[in-house]
């Protein structure tokens, strides 16, 4: 790791809060196992969540909430799941995607390539991706409870605060 990371990470903050969303049109709250594990491993990093929702696949209902969350001085992050997939109703890649005002396309591309040595090249069907949204940083995963643990464990939250700490650097 170069030295310049490391002062980055060491400039990040701790505790971020941040919010979860799902995207489903089938999960409750009971159901939504992916849902609550990005929650229980954001909270065991110590991080604060301090929004929950579950949304339908639609377009026009999860921009409307994403719009909301923009600007908001004490969030710092969006973690989605959900809707990522290449069926008819899987529309989540394009609403975010429209949304962001910086495309991050390595999460992706990293996600996909651990997912790889997982599921082979069924990986390639994951529209995982992110970005910024002015300095709130939007990540969305696959629904899947082990595409979340994967995504959260592996690229998530060893790199959250560092990408927040940049997003609002100014």
């Amino acid at each position: 790791m170069t030295e310049v990371v490391e002062q980055h990470r060491e400039q990040a903050p701790s505790t971020l809060r941040v919010a979860v969303l799902t995207i489903s049109d089938t999960r409750t709250r009971e159901t939504d196992t992916s849902g609550a594990l990005i929650v229980e491993l954001a909270q065991g990093a110590g991080h604060e969540v301090v929004e929950r929702a579950i949304v339908p696949d639609e377009p026009d209902r999860i921009g409307m909430l994403l719009e909301s969350y923009r600007g908001r001085p004490d969030l710092h992050a969006a973690l989605l799941t959900g809707g990522t997939g290449i069926s008819p109703r899987d529309r989540t890649f394009e609403t975010v995607s429209a949304l962001l005002t910086r495309p991050l396309p390595g999460f992706g591309e990293l996600f996909r390539m651990l997912s790889y040595a997982e599921i082979g090249p069924a990986c390639m069907m994951s529209r995982a991706g992110g970005g910024l949204m002015g300095d709130l940083v939007v990540l969305v995963m696959p629904g899947s409870r082990a595409a979340v643990e994967l995504a959260m464990t592996r690229i998530i939250l060893p790199e959250l605060p560092h990408l927040v700490q940049q997003a609002r650097k100014r």
